[in-house]
């Protein structure tokens, strides 16, 4: 069984925000409603609306407030809601944080600055603010996009300050597992990115904040939990299944992910659907490859 004794392990939707086809793109807060229901009755662990993957740079403050509350109400009893509080500054990601707690989340999941490539102390500072908020902090580090490195280093250093409880890792560095592991020895790692799933998952990670499950949760989940039992025989099933979903998983960490994934979703039978702007529909070779590549698992059984 999966050791889920805090809210933010376990296998976390990074879900994907439905829009109606209408000129404003409205947001369909009953789809989102559903697909939170789908989520924990195929499997999943819990969910973190307002991600990247959630579309929330495009949401206005009362969108983006109105979703964290329809995840907290559409999820079922023992279901985490670890909403994402991203923000250009420290004291509007504290406000995140202070809305999510009071909608009922148990967790919060932060970038550091991304405004700016802040230096150690403005960082540091930044997961202060955060931290006044009272809800555990999940620290999300992805130096591709917000320009700024959460190293073992700096992590450690949060830890110990008690900022934080886990790291997101999305560096794609596989290698810095161990190091984080002998830094912080009591931070949890969460995998950050699918097509690093396996390679965390033997490392010792206890969580995932996932993209693909949005799209075909019974397979992804089921791999997760092959890949983080410890148990020999259960990675000797795990790898197959990982090589046959990789060419899907590798997406997330690419800059078109929320198209692909949604994309994926409209081919599993789901409500994927547009995106806001600046983000557009898939097209030419991109959109063939997203297209071939779902059909390919779907056919092989996999949902």
């Amino acid at each position: 069984m999966p050791d889920l004794s805090a809210p933010w392990r376990g296998v976390h939707v990074a879900t994907a925000l439905p829009f109606h086809d209408d000129d404003e793109l409205s947001v369909d807060y009953e789809g989102y409603a559903a697909h939170v229901r789908f989520l924990a009755e195929h499997g999943c662990d819990g969910v973190c609306p307002n991600g990247s993957l959630g579309e929330y740079q495009t949401l206005t403050d009362e969108e983006r407030a109105r979703v964290v509350r329809v995840a907290v109400e559409a999820a079922p009893g023992g279901f985490g809601v670890m909403p994402g509080v991203a923000a250009y500054g420290a004291l509007e990601s504290r406000r995140w944080a202070e809305q999510a707690g009071e909608a009922g989340a148990r967790a919060v999941l932060a970038l550091p600055p991304n405004s700016y490539r802040a230096d150690r102390e403005a960082v540091v500072g930044h997961y202060r603010e955060v931290a006044r908020a009272g809800l555990p902090v999940v620290a999300y580090n992805n130096p591709h996009d917000t320009k700024v490195d959460l190293t073992p280093e700096l992590l450690a250093e949060l830890h110990g300050e008690g900022l934080i409880v886990a790291v997101k890792e999305f560096s794609g560095d596989v290698r810095r597992a161990y190091e984080i592991a002998e830094r912080a020895p009591g931070l949890d790692l969460l995998i950050g990115a699918d097509d690093v799933l396996l390679e965390l998952g033997l490392a010792g990670a206890v969580g995932w904040i996932a993209g693909y499950p949005n799209a075909i949760p019974d397979a992804t989940v089921e791999l997760y939990r092959l890949a983080t039992s410890g148990v020999g025989a259960d990675l000797e099933k795990a790898l197959p299944l990982y090589r046959a979903l990789h060419p899907l998983l590798r997406w997330d960490s690419r800059t078109e992910f929320v198209q692909a994934i949604k994309a994926s979703m409209d081919l599993a039978g789901l409500r994927g659907g547009p995106c806001r702007p600046p983000r557009s529909r898939l097209a030419g070779e991109v959109a063939a490859r997203v297209v071939r590549e779902t059909e390919t698992v779907l056919a092989l059984g996999y949902r």
